[in-house]
């Protein structure tokens, strides 16, 4: 059986989300963050890098969420969850299941370095890395991060979903960058499309399942 190596907390949800939507059989390994947030070092006996999320089916080990999405759309969406090949939407759907992770994630994950490291730095330095950190958030951070919203918002102007008028997989894998961004980047603020569009794709059935399954997702709302 198809098994999810899932880590509490993570963007393995998305892959229980996924396979909700499928309708595929799976059963879930669960694992723990340690005190650091860091994922433990059993997970590197399933892939060297020892990161969630990552599947095993039928020999297969999948790392990476967007190659975890690929797969499972591929061996058992039967063309559910992505448009047909050689249209605009396939297009955008290619562009933002690539996205998610190479373009807007990096960016939250600054955000949140540079909110953490002034708490976590001796009591001597944290002066100085409080104003380093600062520095960074204003002049780096803050004003691509608003431009990645405004995209997503004049986006979401033209179609209800990222890929198109249909439900995709693109959905699911963009599902938390907006989420983090709700939770600490301010996208509540000017943005009523994207947060429509969190509240739509929170209320699917699918998803409430998937979270009961994987347990407390303290950035999905």
């Amino acid at each position: 059986m198809l098994t999810v190596h899932h880590l509490n907390n993570s963007r393995s949800q998305r892959v229980l989300w996924l396979l909700e939507e499928l309708g595929v059989p799976y059963e879930i390994i669960r694992y723990e963050r340690q005190p650091d947030m860091r994922a433990p070092k059993e997970l590197r006996a399933i892939h060297p890098l020892g990161k969630s999320p990552v599947i095993t089916d039928n020999g297969n080990t999948v790392a990476e969420s967007g190659a975890i999405v690929e797969y499972l759309v591929e061996t058992y969406g039967n063309g559910r969850l992505i448009p047909p090949p050689k249209t605009p939407e396939r297009l955008r759907y290619s562009y933002w299941l690539h996205y998610a992770e190479g373009s807007a994630m990096p960016l939250l994950l600054l955000k949140l370095l540079f909110n953490i490291m002034p708490k976590r730095a001796p009591a001597l330095l944290r002066p100085i890395v409080r104003k380093v950190s600062s520095q960074a958030l204003t002049t780096l951070v803050n004003p691509q991060l608003k431009q990645h919203m405004a995209f997503w918002e004049s986006e979401l102007q033209k179609s209800d979903w990222f890929a198109g008028n249909a439900f995709t997989a693109a959905d699911i894998q963009m599902s938390f960058p907006l989420q983090a961004a709700a939770a600490r980047g301010g996208l509540e603020q000017g943005h009523p499309r994207a947060m429509d569009w969190l509240a739509r794709i929170e209320a699917r059935p699918a998803y409430k399942i998937a979270l009961e399954k994987g347990g407390p997702y303290e950035i999905g709302r």
